[in-house]
């Protein structure tokens, strides 16, 4: 008996043929969907379609163009942001970017938080997090969340940010969790959950996951490479 592929997965599969080559009907979805993705490493986050209230800065990019050819400003703030970030005593900072897709965060950042708030406010005998003002970072990419968590006086930083587009999902977002932030942490020092969307990870899902990881940052003061998914407490 014959399986029907497209019925598990979006991606590229039982494309059918005609002749040599694909159908024309394939060929014009794969240049659709390619535009797509393009057009979203391009769009520009309007920050008023973001949750809030939140606090506006940018990175040391100061455009796209500057932003895709030169990675290490988009890891730094600007001068003139950092003096935007006021030093408090925080368990936790929000921080949205719009990384390699704004379409990602418009879509997916509000939901994700209409998930995540509740289940931070502390029950069941939980403590309840502090968190610091909710940070919207224009031109970002993850490790400008480490800049920022340091300034504002957060334990942890959690990066909700666009990830680079593929061709069946130009609207992925992805979360870093990283405990102690600072300039100079690691990708070994984060721990990441990727392609939250409908179609992808749902929102629900993506909120308990996350809230897991904070919860045994915080108790075990670190995250990363050595807090794996099978550490007891995230199987939950």
């Amino acid at each position: 008996m014959a399986i029907d592929l497209t019925s598990f997965t979006t991606a590229r599969v039982s494309l059918g043929r005609t002749g040599n080559s694909l159908p024309t009907a394939e060929l014009l979805r794969f240049q659709l969907d390619h535009a797509r993705a393009r057009d979203a490493v391009y769009a520009e986050l309007d920050p008023r379609e973001l949750p809030g209230p939140h606090v506006l800065v940018r990175s040391a990019a100061r455009d796209r163009r500057t932003y895709l050819r030169r990675p290490d400003l988009g890891r730094q703030l600007a001068d003139d942001s950092r003096i935007q970030l006021p030093r408090g005593d925080y368990d936790a900072a929000i921080v949205m970017a719009d990384g390699l897709s704004a379409l990602a965060v418009h879509r997916h950042a509000a939901p994700l938080l209409d998930a995540l708030m509740p289940l931070l406010a502390g029950r069941e005998g939980e403590m309840a997090w502090r968190m610091a003002p909710l940070t919207v970072v224009l031109q970002g990419r993850v490790a400008i969340g480490d800049e920022i968590g340091e300034r504002l006086g957060a334990r942890v930083v959690v990066m909700l940010i666009g990830e680079r587009p593929g061709l069946t999902a130009p609207d992925s977002l992805g979360i870093y969790v990283t405990y102690d932030p600072r300039p100079g942490r690691t990708e070994a020092e984060r721990n990441c959950i990727s392609n939250v969307r409908p179609e992808g990870l749902p929102y629900t899902r993506a909120a308990r996951k996350l809230h897991l990881l904070m919860r045994e940052a915080r108790l075990r003061k670190l995250t990363g490479v050595t807090l794996k998914e099978d550490t007891p407490g995230l199987l939950e």
